[in-house]
């Protein structure tokens, strides 16, 4: 969809100048009643319709007996009559050109199949008419710019909504209000809040897209259960990083691995939550663990890029309180640092403060006073080895703003960032911080949190163009296997023409035949069928002369058979054997929600269980792919780590890239190499092993 054609629909949803309420009760006990007194308790100023064949008037205002009887145009009708009657009930607003309608009813595709087919009867009759649907099971949405209160939500009756940046998308309509609350006790101000229910039509990732071009807002939180929209969500991050406006998510599922290992090992290693963080961080949208960050973090990167470097500076006047955030911050790897000698000698030497190099700056209760912490803040902020500063605040954050506040309000940060954590529950400081627009954090955990999911925080990728001729030469060698799922010599071919380099290899059809193969060798099982081959007895190593080879091969045989009765054979893989400092898994998998990606993690038959990897979304380029190889803590035996001989990375990564370009060959639904395997540093990477699954 178009900027303006959102636009258009941004104003038909959140700005209408008339609304009808199908459904709407006389009964202010009865849920269904909730809208119409909210829309005019929050002062909506357009025209308002409830509809109830039962009532004439409701609340003092004309009811009608449905939509079509109603003499205005309508810009956007509730619907909240019982699951049964809802068709027929968007049927009248297709007949009356109504172009967009949210629905409140539950008991369709979160309940049954049944349901689900009466959501799907609704998506029919809403496309066939021109309607655009909000849910249904859809709690409702507010615009406080247009005091639009459409919704039944029961915290609209008590809690005065006040304006501001913040504009929220969420998944859960009963967490809704509970977003709401927080938010408002934090000081936020809300621009707009939407409920998308069942997502029957315009999602969560839709919702984002509108508005990122919305003037009032200036951060978009969401709150994900599942990634359903995928292709407008990513075209959302990608916009509001262009304009600088950050899109901030908190995701269910962090425990949940969503597996789905139908040849490979990449599906168990990655999950579809470890998935939906790759394509989060993809499109430069920054994730959150915790509900309190979602609200705290926003004003700390707010007008802010991501940078590359992530150090930061602590300084505190209270031991404990500096410990705690230092500690989380510690299991989290990020990189806390002292001050240099020359931000020691200045304070020194221009204010007579005296600081030791310690990693976090103490200054003790000696420190509780504005001009030492004052001009020790500001010293650190002036400083070039730092990225952010973590000022921390004891008891005078409680007691005495002037003191622990008023010098983080007052300072200047430059490019810099400030966190600010205060130790003691201390509202009226945070409060300060708030109306200044810095961040404050009521807890060391959320304080992390934000600090992790800033570190974490990458622009937008650009991918790598389709290396045309390769592809084209992978197809063809696709097309000429006679199964969907590849043998693994045939998969080394097809690995081969992306210049995926491979062992020298020959196929025998029986153990009386020869390989023109270097000794010594491995010897596999050869079939489309077996995808593990060493827990099927298919394996045997270090074989150094043609009658050990053909006694393997007649083992192989034989154990494969009792194992996989019914498994194609296609003869005998004889491999040179190969040595190198490391083995690497390297897979592709083509998920569901969130497109083709690409694996990396340390290899051999239990690479699932570390779950040690990097995930990209791919193709991706071989800078993207250096950076991969950097993530996993098992590679570092090829970093140098520790005096260790280098690996080739470069390599490594040139065929991190390479491989990643099946993500063009679309028959391809999942792929791996595993192992393959790193050399010294000038001497390549061999892939010994792979297989490819179509369909």
């Amino acid at each position: 969809m178009s900027n303006d054609a959102l636009a258009v629909l941004r104003q038909q949803i959140f700005s209408p100048r008339s609304v009808a309420l199908i459904g709407a009760s006389s009964d202010a006990t009865k849920n269904t009643s909730r809208p119409q007194r909210y829309m005019r308790r929050y002062g909506y100023a357009g025209k308002l319709f409830p509809i109830n064949p039962g009532r004439d008037e409701i609340f003092g205002e004309k009811s009608f007996p449905d939509v079509t009887a109603v003499p205005d145009d309508i810009d956007h009708a509730l619907i909240m009559v019982p699951a049964a009657r809802v068709a027929k009930a968007l049927e009248q607003c297709v007949a009356k050109k109504i172009p967009v309608v949210t629905i409140y009813t539950d008991g369709f595709a979160e309940v049954s199949a049944e349901g689900r087919a009466m959501q799907e009867e609704l998506q029919r009759i809403a496309k066939a008419g021109g309607v655009r649907l909000v849910g249904p099971n859809c709690i409702g949405l507010f615009s406080s710019q247009t005091n639009l209160a459409l919704s039944v939500n029961a915290v609209l009756e008590n809690l005065d909504i006040k304006p501001g940046p913040i504009a929220v998308v969420s998944q859960s309509g009963s967490m809704t209000g509970g977003l709401l609350s927080r938010g408002l006790g934090r000081g936020v101000g809300f621009s707009k809040l939407v409920s998308v229910g069942n997502e029957a039509d315009i999602a969560l990732g839709e919702f984002t897209d509108m508005l990122v071009d919305d003037p009032h807002t200036k951060a978009i939180l969401l709150f994900m259960e599942t990634l359903r929209d995928a292709e407008h969500l990513a075209r959302a991050g990608k916009r509001a990083y262009e304009i600088g406006k950050p899109i901030i998510a908190f995701k269910l599922g962090r425990s949940t691995i969503g597996q789905d290992c139908a040849a490979s090992h990449t599906g168990a290693m990655a999950g579809s939550d470890e998935l939906c963080d790759t394509f989060l961080k993809a499109h430069g949208i920054l994730r959150v663990d915790h509900l309190e960050t979602l609200f705290e973090l926003p004003p700390m990167i707010m007008g802010k890029r991501p940078v590359k470097s992530h150090r930061v500076a602590i300084m505190s006047t209270t031991g404990g309180g500096a410990a705690t955030v230092a500690d989380r911050l510690g299991t989290l790897g990020i990189d806390v640092v002292g001050p240099t000698q020359r931000v020691i000698d200045n304070l020194a030497n221009s204010h007579n403060i005296k600081i030791s190099g310690a990693r976090v700056t103490d200054l003790t209760l000696a420190g509780a006073k504005k001009e030492i912490y004052s001009a020790v803040l500001n010293e650190l902020l002036a400083s070039d080895h730092c990225d952010l500063v973590i000022p921390i605040a004891g008891s005078s954050a409680q007691f005495h703003p002037q003191i622990a506040v008023a010098p983080v309000v007052e300072a200047k940060p430059g490019e810099k960032i400030i966190a600010a954590f205060l130790a003691p529950h201390a509202e009226k400081s945070l409060n300060l911080l708030s109306e200044a627009g810095i961040a404050g954090f009521r807890t060391p955990e959320s304080c992390a949190d934000a600090i992790r999911a800033w570190r974490d925080w990458r622009p937008p990728i650009t991918q790598p163009a389709r290396d045309t001729a390769r592809v084209e030469e992978a197809k063809k060698l696709l097309a000429a296997a006679s199964t969907k799922q590849l043998n693994e010599f045939d998969a080394c071919r097809v690995f081969g023409a992306l210049n995926v380099g491979a062992a020298q290899t020959a196929v025998i059809k029986s153990p009386d035949k020869t390989a023109n193969v270097q000794y010594p060798v491995v010897a596999k099982i050869l079939s489309p069928d077996i995808a593990h081959k060493t827990d099927a007895g298919g394996v045997v190593l270090n074989i150094g002369d043609a009658a050990a080879l053909k006694q393997a091969a007649r083992a192989i045989l034989e154990r494969v058979k009792q194992k996989h009765p019914a498994a194609k054979i296609n003869g005998i893989l004889v491999q040179k054997m190969e040595k190198g400092l490391a083995e690497i898994i390297l897979g592709f998998k083509r998920d569901p929600q969130v497109g083709p990606v690409v694996v990396l993690g340390v290899g051999g038959v239990l690479a699932e269980i570390y779950k040690d990897f990097a995930s990209r979304l791919a193709p991706v380029s071989a800078e993207d792919a250096a950076n991969m190889i950097e993530e996993v803590k098992g590679l570092a035996t090829i970093r140098g780590y520790r005096g260790m001989p280098m690996g080739d990375c470069a390599a490594l990564a040139k065929t991190v890239s390479a491989f990643s370009q099946l993500a063009y060959i679309d028959s391809i639904s999942e792929a791996e190499i595993n192992p393959l395997i790193v050399k010294k540093q000038g001497e390549g990477v061999i892939a010994v092993d792979g297989l490819i699954a179509q369909g």
